[in-house]
């Protein structure tokens, strides 16, 4: 199946091996669709010394001095990304931004009305981050726009089942139905939910009717009780597979013990697929 609308994707970059296998993945993901795909690398100015403002080339921009080589290399990004789909109806708009990650995504999001960030997940220095990376961890909290985080040197799969997990207190907002949808019919997968009740979370009353919101669709549903999200969701992946995991989070609290874990059991969630985040 083909979706003849014309999508906006945005593809952060900071030339690392990790962010272009993210972006190798993403031209797999949308093999026959119609995308325009901005590819966006950031730098903030306060990086730079003040020998760089110095030794500019004579008769630019301070700016346009610094960042000689993030063109050159964005040049590069996009001809080897224009030579990986020569077959597709893709077009790369490269952007250079002067700002920190969450503005320049934040703006290039509004600007070109982004559909999706695809993100690699790796590229941490601290001991929290080491799971999903800095910036990646910064763009899901502050970003409200879906995220597709790659895990490091993750190769395509055909995508046969997505895995859509849900706590309880969760409810799936037409957006994301729609896009789950869509993943699914394309990819004439199955959609297997796992729905979670954790024993230290106080529950809401239960509005969640997932067979509703996903009519048509090749459906199983699972649940889960007394056991940490982390552990259940590592648990499913292991015994089903599934080439897509699709999460819901309300911003900061269950991602934050979904990725770190409680005080009490210190688990943390480090995905194996692809995890697809959508904001409730």
């Amino acid at each position: 199946m083909k979706f003849n609308k014309m999508k906006n994707i945005l593809l952060p970059t900071d030339f690392s091996g990790n962010s272009k296998n993210a972006i190798q993945y993403a031209l797999k993901f949308f093999e026959g669709e119609n995308c325009t795909f901005h590819i966006l690398n950031s730098q903030k100015p306060t990086g730079y010394i003040t020998a760089d403002v110095l030794y500019g080339a004579p008769g630019t921009s301070i700016y346009e001095g610094i960042l000689n080589d993030n063109k050159k290399a964005l040049e590069n990004m996009v001809q080897f990304c224009e030579s990986n789909s020569e077959k597709e109806n893709f077009t790369f708009i490269p952007k250079l931004d002067f700002d920190n990650i969450v503005d320049a995504i934040n703006q290039a999001v509004a600007l070109n009305n982004i559909e999706l960030i695809v993100m690699g997940s790796n590229g941490a220095t601290g001991a929290a981050e080491v799971l999903f990376g800095s910036n990646t961890l910064k763009v899901i909290r502050n970003v409200d726009c879906p995220v597709l985080i790659v895990p490091e040197d993750y190769t395509f799969e055909n995508i046969e089942a997505v895995l859509l997990s849900l706590n309880y207190q969760n409810e799936v907002s037409k957006e994301s139905v729609s896009l789950i949808t869509e993943i699914v019919k394309k990819n004439g997968a199955s959609l297997k939910i796992l729905e979670i009740e954790e024993e230290d979370i106080q529950l809401a009353a239960q509005t969640n009717q997932p067979e509703r919101s996903f009519k048509g669709l090749n459906l199983e549903q699972y649940s889960i009780k007394n056991i940490p999200a982390s552990v259940a969701i590592n648990a499913f992946e292991q015994l089903i597979p599934v080439q897509l995991h699709a999460m819901i989070v309300e911003r900061k609290s269950f991602l934050d013990r979904f990725i770190f874990g409680s005080e009490t059991s210190k688990i943390s969630y480090g995905s194996p697929i692809p995890l697809l985040v959508l904001h409730h």
